[in-house]
């Protein structure tokens, strides 16, 4: 453990606790569309319906959400190191599943243990990042984690869809998912190689309990009563609810506004990604600057609200509508480092991955629920409403982070009159 008189921590040793979980956390984004870009194959293959491959998402993200949740006490309970390890495994698994599926049953065996092996990720992935990293890092080092898993989306179609249409074989939508399962493989040997920087049984800096001090025993569901954990969950599932808007139903929405041609409409979703990567890196400077996290969050997700409003009102030509939509990316990724600072100061010590996981797990609510309702506007053509929701999903996850970020700065004022 650090104190003020200990040396700083060499910046060698927080980097590659960094590039590990970020490396980790990519692969994770990746497996969330293990099977999504294969979805035209599957109904050639097997003569499944869009009903059918759409509950495969609902499969994927029920079993992670409540999986999310109750690994935060098992990684609390047994390290975050061996669970993270597992979640690899069952990614390796999955895709194997998805190669040798012979009908649906086989897809849903595939989207299940794609689901649980996500599960783990955000409590195993912050307990280390949190136990391992130096205060004066943590900023950089929720950036690249935020980084990451926009690498790891953006990657998956490009990956998946290019070895099916450019390799010359029969079933090649097979080859690619093997070549996913050697990708998990590859990366569970790396970080099996460099554990020792992934042990979060040591390293347990200063920032992790006050003045060093051992936190007072409590019953482990404590947490729960917490309003500050219930709000952050309340954010995430607002903040999530945008981005399934944009991920899902950007493309046909600008199509039907503006009458783009498929071939822009499809990068939108790529390009919104990479401007919320261009985004994190500023905010990993920014929440290490900036005492008030949630008027970095305020200020961001309202610009990028009304970015998403302003292209869903058909003002804008086509083209700009289109590049407006993708700068949104750059206010939800400049958030993202000071979401995940409001987080950390909310966890009580030694419930860290609790925390994580029950708070992240309104990420995978928000993904299930928000697709059937914006897709039900789209259905019954309110194009511009996709939009204009998810403007207004990110105004409302303003209002959870407000409030965090109220009661921790009334919290912090108590204590040295308390003392």
């Amino acid at each position: 453990m650090t104190s003020a008189s200990s040396p700083p921590v060499p910046l060698h040793q927080d980097a590659r606790t960094i590039g590990l979980i970020g490396l980790a956390h990519g692969t994770s984004h990746f497996f969330h569309l293990l099977l999504p870009p294969l979805f035209p194959w599957f109904i050639r293959e097997f003569g499944v319906s869009w009903l059918e491959l759409g509950f495969l998402g609902s499969v994927f993200f029920l079993i992670s959400g409540v999986g999310q949740a109750l690994s935060g006490f098992l990684v609390d309970r047994v390290g975050a190191r061996p669970v993270l390890f597992s979640a690899l495994g069952c990614f390796v698994l999955a895709a194997l599943a998805a190669a040798s599926a012979q009908g649906y049953d086989g897809l849903v065996l595939a989207s299940a243990l794609a689901g649980l092996g996500n599960a783990p990720f955000h409590p195993a992935d912050f307990t280390i990042l949190n136990k391992r990293v130096s205060a004066a890092r943590l900023g950089h080092a929720f950036s690249v984690h935020g980084i990451t898993g926009n690498l790891g989306w953006a990657m998956a179609p490009l990956f998946l869809v290019g070895v099916t249409q450019f390799t010359a074989v029969t079933q090649s939508w097979r080859l690619a998912c093997l070549g996913a399962a050697a990708i998990a493989a590859v990366v569970l040997a790396v970080l099996w190689s460099q554990r020792d920087a992934l042990d979060d049984r040591q390293g347990a800096w200063a920032h992790e309990t006050k003045k060093g001090a051992a936190a007072p025993a409590e019953h482990p569901l404590a947490f729960l009563r917490l309003p500050s954990v219930w709000l952050c969950f309340s954010f995430f599932f607002w903040s999530t609810c945008a981005l399934s808007a944009v991920q899902n139903f950007a493309a046909p929405v600008l199509k039907q506004l503006y009458e783009l041609p498929q071939h822009i409409t499809s990068m939108v979703v790529t390009g919104y990604m990479l401007c919320g990567a261009v985004g994190m890196v500023a905010g990993g400077f920014l929440v290490a600057r900036v005492q008030r996290l949630e008027a970095t969050i305020a200020v961001s997700l309202l610009a990028g609200g009304a970015l998403l409003a302003l292209a869903g009102s058909g003002l804008p030509g086509g083209i700009a509508a289109a590049v407006i939509a993708c700068l949104a990316g750059f206010g939800t990724g400049l958030a993202g480092p000071s979401r995940d600072m409001l987080i950390k100061r909310a966890a009580p010590p030694g419930a860290t991955g609790r925390v994580y996981g029950t708070v992240y797990s309104g990420l995978d609510l928000g993904f299930a629920v928000a697709a059937p309702v914006f897709g039900a506007l789209l259905d019954r053509g309110y194009s511009s409403g996709v939009f204009y929701g998810a403007g207004l999903a990110l105004a409302l996850s303003v209002v959870s982070a407000a409030v965090v970020g109220r009661r921790q700065r009334v919290g912090a004022q108590a204590v040295p009159q308390a003392a």
